[in-house]
């Protein structure tokens, strides 16, 4: 049996507030959408053993790549390879929605995180 799935997910994103939500887990990747309120940040971070994907569906924001800022905006793809330190921006007036990519995958099956303080306090507790 496959576990292979089809999801609309730029409507998925859309339509979830959650700052972040495991969409699908396969053994070598994960599909998870984002939710950034104006003003909001990811946090610079850094995968040592992960690529990572991040398409913008809607919003404006800047994606920073080892210190390089870059504007980003719907239909953008930013490619963050691993190791590089990133921070993902919402720099608009709206909501920055982004599904995320990551390679092998980096959260929990079925992770779901109303908010950053619930992500970062996640985070910090494993």
């Amino acid at each position: 049996m496959s576990d292979g799935r089809i999801h609309d997910i730029e409507q998925l994103a859309r339509q979830t507030d959650d700052y972040r939500r495991v969409v699908q887990t396969g053994p070598h990747s994960q599909l998870v959408t984002m939710h950034l309120q104006p003003g909001e940040a990811i946090g610079e971070e850094h995968h040592d053993d992960a690529d990572q994907l991040l398409y913008v569906v809607s919003g404006r924001g800047e994606a920073v790549l080892d210190g390089e800022a870059q504007p980003m905006g719907p239909g953008q793809l930013v490619y963050v390879p691993a190791g590089v330190r990133h921070d993902i921006r919402n720099a608009g007036e709206e909501s920055l929605r982004v599904w995320t990519v990551y390679t092998p995958p980096e959260h929990p099956d079925g992770t779901v995180h109303a908010t950053k303080a619930e992500a970062d306090a996640d985070e910090h507790d494993h």
